[in-house]
C-alpha cells in the first residue's frame, strides 16, 4: 500500500490557525478531502496520515470527525495540551476515539528550546505510551540535540521527526544538521519523515537539488525508519503533489521504495 505519512486539512472559518495569515495567499483558503482525493488517485496513494495544524483540542475534534467520513485517512495525529494538569486524562479520552494514532506538540513554535525536557510533561508522555500513541516531533535543526536527549529519556515512546528536522536547504546548510541527524539516528530508535523538504528549499528549486539532504536521511535512518509524506497543502508553496511524489519514488531503488513509500508508515502508525 502506498501511504502519504503527512498531510493536512483545514477550514479557515474555524479560526484557530494562528500561523495561517493572508500573506500566505496560496494556503489561505480551505483545504479538505475533496481537494486532495484526485491528487492521491493520480499519484497512486491509497491512504494518508492526517496531521494537526492548530494547537487546539477543537481542531483535533475536527480532524477526527473528518477522518471518520474520509475512507483514505488511515489515522490522525492530533494535539493535546501536554502541560495541562489533567493531560493524562485528556489523552486517555482521545485515545479511545477511533482514528487517533498519535499526538504532536508544535515544538518549533514554542519559545523554550528545551521544552521537550520539562519534567511536567511526564504524565502526558506516560499516558501516550500506555495508550500506544506515537509522537510526531515538529522540530528545527536547533532542537535536534534536545530531541536526542528526549528520545533517550523515553525509549519506549515511538517518535518520528517531521520534515527531516527542517534543514535550511535554501541556504545550502548541510552542516551541522547532517552530523546531528546522523548522531540522533545512530543513538536512538527515532524514525523520520521524508517530507516538507521542498518548502525548505529556495523558491522554484527542483527536487533534484534536495539530493544531499535526502541521501543523508536515507543513509542515517535506512528505509525501514524513513517514511514519505506529501505535506500537502503546505507543499504547494514550492511545488506540486505529483512532482514531489514522483521525484521521491524515482530516487529510490525498488527495495527501499516499498518501505519509504508505505511499509514504514504502516508499521510505525500500526495501520
Amino acid at each position: 500500500m502506498r501511504i502519504d505519512a503527512h498531510q493536512h486539512f483545514w477550514r479557515l472559518a474555524r479560526g484557530d490557525y494562528g500561523w495561517l495569515t493572508p500573506d500566505l495567499s496560496p494556503l489561505h483558503r480551505d483545504f479538505l478531502p475533496e481537494h486532495l482525493a484526485p491528487l492521491l488517485a493520480q499519484a497512486g496513494v491509497e491512504a494518508t496520515i492526517l496531521v494537526q495544524a492548530a494547537p487546539t483540542a477543537a481542531e483535533t475534534d475536527f480532524l477526527l470527525d473528518l477522518a471518520a467520513r474520509t475512507p483514505f485517512v488511515a489515522g490522525v495525529v492530533g494535539w493535546v495540551d501536554f502541560e495541562a494538569p489533567d493531560a493524562a486524562t485528556r489523552i486517555g479520552a482521545l485515545a479511545a476515539r477511533p482514528g487517533l494514532v498519535g499526538l504532536r506538540p508544535m515544538v518549533q513554535d514554542l519559545p523554550d528550546d528545551q521544552w521537550l525536557l520539562r519534567a511536567d510533561l511526564a504524565p502526558a508522555l506516560t499516558a501516550m505510551g500506555e495508550a500506544g500513541l506515537t509522537f510526531d516531533a515538529l522540530v528545527k535543526p536547533r532542537h535536534l540535540p534536545v530531541l536526542a536527549r528526549f528520545a533517550a529519556r523515553w525509549p519506549d515512546l515511538a517518535i518520528v521527526i517531521d520534515h527531516g528536522g527542517k534543514p535550511d536547504i535554501a541556504a545550502g546548510a548541510l552542516e551541522p544538521w547532517a552530523s546531528e541527524i546522523r548522531a540522533l539516528a545512530r543513538d536512538t530508535g527515532v524514525s523520520c519523515k521524508l517530507s516538507g523538504l521542498l518548502t525548505e528549499a529556495a523558491p522554484g528549486a527542483p527536487a533534484a537539488d534536495l539530493a544531499p539532504w535526502i541521501d543523508t536521511l536515507l543513509e542515517a535512518f535506512g528505509p525501514r525508519r524513513l517514511m514519505w509524506g506529501g505535506d500537502w497543502p503546505v507543499l504547494t508553496l514550492n511545488g506540486d503533489y505529483g512532482s514531489w511524489s514522483r521525484a521521491i519514488a524515482d530516487s529510490l531503488d525498488p527495495d527501499d521504495r516499498a518501505w519509504v513509500l508505505g511499509r514504514t508508515a504502516a508499521a510505525f502508525y500500526g495501520l
